[in-house]
């Protein structure tokens, strides 16, 4: 009986006789048009590097105009201009006793002393009624003299006291002829002088330019810092965890997920509106204080650790998991004495990070009323306090010329803080990273 092929009319087919592929014709790159596409590709290659390269040095161009601008500017505000005043103290008409300048009454006793009139008159007589050569802080420098030394009182001295704004920006060639023809005899005289300002770094706010310090911005910021740690450290690490190693997968963990992402994303102005309307308005803590403005910057970073903390916590192999498991761990064991250890580097490094966004944010500690004038540092949690980009902020606002060198200084200060705190993250996560 014929196959049905041969009824059709048409050859046998030998199903087991696998089918010809057609030989593939080797690529030739040597043509023309091959070469064209080569050529294309290089340069695309090189325009890219190009790119990528332009880009890099157009950032650190910036960054290096930044820091030179703010060191030419601030430079200056790390130096002091000093004018040596005579001083007859037997002369002077300050009538205090021995036993006034111990404790804390001395400034007291000192103010009420006349010290302020009696620095006046000596700088009347030693540089004219007309010349102001002093600023008006000098008689604080004086006040501090008497109380570390109470002997002068019985002698003449001269101490070096702070010079007036003008006086201070004519010696450092930036002030008008008038007050630059008075530091050139000044200085024909020997009775002034320029050098390292350490009081910037012991005082604290003032309304004399040559007199502020940053000391108490800066105490108030450690202050702020610590507590916002304290808080947000232990709290975003412990939700890590639980959304991570504990929580179901359902709507409600998805919804919790999603509002963290988000809150991550709200400007900073909007958690000083919940500081303000909570902390002060509810809970009636002080205002102006470092406890209401950790709480408020903890509420602001918590959830970049809890997102940070997240991804390092994924990023353990589930290996490890599985093996502590199989020798008889429990759950928390698994959690805390292997999952965490390991995960711990890119969760400090996170809430570094974090801390270094809140340590430059304003606007929130403006809504909570940390932008008031501080004249001393703070001793506690609950004083009024201020902290470093604030102080910024208030002194740019000043009309004298002399805040603009201490306003670059400010910042410089600033700028070393937060690269202290990022190569501390640095080093945390080269110091305890594991590579697998």
């Amino acid at each position: 009986m014929n196959s049905p092929a041969n009824v059709a009319g048409s050859p046998a087919i030998d199903r087991d006789v696998p089918a010809r592929v057609p030989e593939r014709v080797p690529t030739d790159w040597k043509t023309g048009v091959m070469q064209k596409r080569i050529r294309r590709r290089y340069a695309a290659e090189r325009r890219f590097r190009f790119f990528g390269l332009a880009a890099v040095v157009l950032s650190a161009g910036f960054l290096a105009f930044l820091l030179v601008t703010m060191l030419i500017s601030g430079a200056g505000g790390f130096q002091r201009t000093l004018v040596a005043l005579p001083i007859d103290f037997p002369t002077a008409g300050i009538e205090v006793k021995r036993s006034q300048l111990q404790g804390r009454g001395a400034d007291l006793a000192l103010a009420g002393a006349g010290v302020e009139n009696a620095v006046n008159g000596a700088a009347a007589a030693a540089f004219g009624e007309d010349n102001r050569v002093i600023s008006d802080s000098a008689w604080l420098t004086v006040r501090d003299a008497i109380k570390a030394d109470p002997s002068i009182l019985s002698r003449r001295v001269t101490i070096p006291v702070p010079a007036a704004p003008a006086v201070e920006e004519a010696a450092k060639a930036d002030g008008d002829p008038q007050a630059e023809a008075l530091v050139a005899r000044l200085e024909q005289a020997g009775t002034i002088s320029t050098g390292f300002n350490a009081d910037f770094f012991k005082s604290a706010d003032s309304t004399d330019p040559t007199a502020v310090g940053i000391w108490g911005a800066l105490k108030g910021s450690l202050m702020t810092m610590l507590i916002t740690l304290a808080i947000a450290f232990p709290v975003g690490t412990l939700s890590a965890l639980y959304l991570e190693e504990y929580a179901p997968r359902n709507r409600w963990t998805d919804l919790i997920e999603v509002s963290i992402n988000n809150l991550a994303a709200v400007p900073s102005i909007i958690f000083g509106l919940l500081g303000l309307a909570v902390f002060l308005g509810t809970l009636n803590l002080p205002r102006s204080a470092p406890i209401v403005g950790g709480l408020t910057l903890a509420l602001m970073i918590m959830p970049v650790i809890v997102i940070a903390g997240r991804n390092a916590i994924k990023a353990v192999p589930p290996s490890i998991r599985d093996a502590a498991l199989g020798i008889g761990a429990s759950k928390v064991q698994v959690v805390f004495h292997h999952v965490l250890p390991l995960a711990l580097p890119g969760i400090l490094t996170g809430t570094i990070i974090g801390m270094a966004r809140a340590l430059g944010e304003t606007a929130p500690l403006l809504m909570i009323g940390m932008r008031a004038f501080i004249s001393q540092p703070p001793q506690g949690f609950a004083d009024p306090a201020t902290v470093l980009p604030v102080q910024i902020f208030l002194w740019s606002d000043q009309v004298s010329r002399g805040f603009i060198e201490k306003t670059s200084a400010a910042i410089l200060v600033l700028l070393a803080f937060l690269l202290a705190m990022n190569a501390l993250a640095i080093y945390l996560r080269n110091r305890f990273e594991t590579r697998w």
